[in-house]
């Protein structure tokens, strides 16, 4: 069945998939920056071979993207703080490469190539990984064969398996059934996770539950932020604050009517709102959207802060620094498609608000479980949440001890997988 599967790919699957690739290149810039960003792979790769240490282990580790490479950091640094390797990093995305190129603890940084059985077999021979490491779902099927030919061992970490997921399809789950035995462990996020893999005849030797690194990432995270000086302690003097993380247009319709109304009422509070992507355009919008209640400041004029009620975020990678000062916080994406991280806020211990569409964010779900989130589902909702949260203190603070509860008992699982890891050196 695997010689079937692999044809399959490789003569079917694989020339379709390039096909889509190079005409959706046409229209999406992203997909051409990729594209560009593998012209010269090997070549750099040869070069940039040369000045790692030869006589120490090479783990490598891939990601699709920036999120996903952000659960690999705690293994990762983990490993440097206490064994001598070198480690190697690809990504899939340009997003994961080009915002990780200067990541202090890598090696080597690379794009992943295009998924041929030569280039896969040339990439391993080149890096020659003494352990490979594939985060979270991000597993291309040539890579995977390569290793087990080359009989490198292979762990997928943060391993999970949706109830919904299409890999469960009758066809799509016999060729992941094959794929996943060449795979040596499978660390999962959680026992259902692991319940759910087993039905693709996974060795239980194969699986293991260890927990969600994400978890132990927003953890150190948040602990370095707050020695962070971002804002001038006086602007923030007596305030209550909201920090709206992350928002689209569509979580922007709801959030900031709600808000609106809240400050006729709270007069000591004020929103810090964060767009998931701050255009020009966008950043205008939300400055319009302002303009006829309450006056706004954009956060890189804060030199020049004169009692405004909100402040506009108009820099990027600050988000998880801006939760310190949060007394509650609004997830954006919620209205949208899917919500964004709540764990970089539920850390800081406040109680997170975020939209319906959670379906595939089971942090979130949990969160809502503990009562540490609360979903809202529009306008009306949000401000009657709002209001409660920032007129009754109890309240705000029960709902905080929640979200940071829920965190702190998934902190842990980095240390499972090292321990993984040593099974292999």
């Amino acid at each position: 069945m695997k010689m079937v599967w692999q044809f399959c790919y490789n003569y079917i699957i694989l020339p379709l998939f390039y096909l889509l690739v190079r005409f959706a290149s046409l229209f999406i810039g992203k997909i051409r920056i990729g594209i560009r960003g593998r012209k010269r792979i090997f070549e750099d790769l040869i070069i940039n071979r040369t000045s790692i240490n030869k006589l120490i282990k090479n783990i490598w580790f891939h990601s699709s993207s920036l999120g996903e490479f952000e659960q690999a950091k705690p293994i990762i640094e983990e490993l440097k703080k206490n064994k001598q390797v070198n480690i190697i990093v690809s990504f899939f995305s340009p997003s994961g490469f080009e915002n990780s190129r200067k990541y202090r603890y890598a090696d080597l940084i690379t794009y992943l190539p295009f998924d041929t059985r030569e280039n896969a077999s040339r990439f391993v021979d080149i890096v020659q990984p003494d352990l490979a490491i594939f985060m979270r779902y991000d597993i291309w099927p040539n890579h995977i064969w390569a290793l087990a030919r080359k009989k490198i061992p292979c762990f997928l970490v943060d391993a999970t398996m949706r109830r919904s997921s299409a890999r469960k399809w009758p066809l799509i789950k016999s060729f992941h059934k094959s794929l996943f035995k060449n795979i040596n462990k499978i660390l999962t996020v959680s026992e259902a996770d692991a319940k759910r893999f087993k039905s693709f005849d996974c060795d239980p030797q194969q699986l293991k539950v260890v927990g969600d690194t994400r978890f132990d990432r927003v953890y150190k995270r948040s602990l370095e932020s707050k020695e962070s000086k971002l804002i001038n302690p006086s602007i923030l003097k007596d305030k209550k604050i909201l920090v709206a993380g992350s928002t689209w247009e569509q979580d922007e319709d709801v959030i900031i009517p709600a808000f609106q109304k809240l400050a006729k009422y709270e007069k000591e509070v004020l929103l810090m709102i964060a767009p998931h992507e701050p255009t020009l355009l966008h950043l205008e919008k939300l400055e319009n959207e302002f303009a006829r209640t309450l006056p706004s400041i954009r956060f890189s004029y804060l030199n020049n802060y004169s009692g405004q009620r909100v402040i506009i975020i108009d820099s990027i990678g600050i988000l998880l620094t801006l939760y310190t000062y949060a007394d509650v916080a609004f997830i954006g994406g919620s209205f949208k498609q899917n919500v964004h991280n709540v764990l970089e806020a539920a850390v800081y211990g406040i109680p997170v608000l975020f939209g319906p569409k959670i379906e595939k964010s089971q942090e979130a779900k949990q969160l809502a479980d503990t009562s540490g989130g609360i979903i809202i589902h529009n306008k009306v909702e949000a401000y009657r949440k709002l209001r409660i949260l920032f007129s009754d203190n109890d309240q705000r603070k029960t709902h905080g001890k929640s979200s940071l509860d829920y965190v702190q008992k998934n902190v842990g699982a980095t240390g499972k997988i090292i321990k993984e890891i040593y099974t292999i050196f």
